[in-house]
């Protein structure tokens, strides 16, 4: 199972996020679930750097592990913009979810 936890600030701005795990829905290189989860959350890694030029600390690792930390010290318009980003990262996932909940979970913290 490919598992997500969304980390929260106080103020309930998302702060990192970590995924790990494999969603086992099909055989590797066919695994439509992990495809997904994938394309997703690298896509807005990417798209934040691209679009806002906010570099998150990676990590990468066996078992599908990514985790991406976000600096606090923004201005308020790129930290507006990197919201954005990272909480339509969160609806998309969720979409995954919905349609494949035994193969993906994430959680809020």
């Amino acid at each position: 199972m490919i598992r997500i936890t969304i980390n929260r600030t106080d103020a309930g701005t998302i702060h990192s996020f970590i995924m790990s795990g494999h969603a086992n829905f099909a055989e590797h290189g066919e695994d439509i679930v992990c495809a997904g989860a994938s394309a997703v959350s690298f896509g807005t890694v990417n798209a934040i750097e691209a679009l806002t030029g906010v570099t998150a600390d990676v990590k990468q690792g066996n078992g599908g592990f990514l985790e991406c930390v976000y600096p606090e010290n923004l201005s308020d318009e790129t930290a507006e913009k990197v919201q954005l980003l990272l909480e339509a990262m969160v609806v998309s996932l969720q979409g995954i979810e919905k349609e494949y909940g035994k193969h993906i979970k994430i959680t809020f913290k």
